[in-house]
């Protein structure tokens, strides 16, 4: 099965640039790959956008493997987020058409739904492979700013045309960047008496938040409710 999807996943590269994730493309990858039209179905139900959904889930995949053969252990945690975004661009960096049709597929409406939950994936992808252990409302802070830095260096990175795509790395510096000097001031809020009293309410809704399977019952990516 891994070996029919791989093969259909492949044939359809060459068809998503002329095509995008269209219904064309699907049947131009069943047809090129030699995979029986009724298997291929059965692998990609949805068609056109389960072969999406694929491309984006092998990126993740390259992106954890490479990231769990650098040696990382001498950067900042900050150069580590960052590598990890950079690798997942790398994955796909020849295939960047095939990304800019997929970001287009998933903002239609219909499978906006599908397109968050693969971003937010990709978020936790980066954190478990650096070996995140927050519980709680960090679990899920830390992924959807993750999330929300990852979505807009993609749309940066796609209208990149610097060398080796220099002015997207300078970009996703920035945001981390961004992102940190919002923790700093957070862990000072926190740490000032009168200020601390006043995220006392805010402080203690968050701190009722738990991590998947620690017990809090919530509808969210990549959660699974407890029972």
């Amino acid at each position: 099965m891994d070996d029919a999807k791989t093969r259909i996943l492949d044939a359809s590269l060459p068809h998503v640039t002329f095509d995008g994730w269209s219904q064309a493309t699907f049947e131009g990858a069943i047809e090129d790959s030699g995979v029986d039209p009724a298997l291929a179905r059965s692998l990609f139900p949805r068609g056109a956008l389960d072969l999406a959904i694929a491309f984006h889930k092998r990126g993740d995949a390259q992106m954890v493997a490479r990231l769990k053969a650098e040696n990382l252990l001498l950067m900042r945690f900050r150069d580590r987020i960052a590598a990890g975004v950079r690798f997942r661009l790398e994955a796909v960096a020849e295939h960047k058409e095939a990304v800019r049709r997929g970001t287009a597929l998933f903002a239609l409406p219909m499978n906006a739904g599908d397109g968050a939950k693969l971003v937010w994936g990709t978020a936790d992808a980066i954190w478990t492979a650096l070996g995140d252990q927050s519980k709680d409302h960090n679990w899920y802070t830390k992924r959807a700013t993750l999330s929300a830095v990852y979505g807009s260096t993609v749309l940066f990175w796609l209208g990149d045309e610097s060398e080796d795509h220099a002015a997207t790395w300078e970009f996703l510096d920035r945001r981390i960047d961004n992102v940190m000097q919002f923790e700093k001031v957070k862990a000072q809020v926190n740490a000032n008496p009168v200020a601390s009293k006043l995220m006392a309410g805010p402080n203690w809704l968050l701190s009722q938040i738990k991590a998947p399977g620690s017990g809090f019952d919530a509808d969210l990516p990549g959660h699974t409710k407890s029972k």
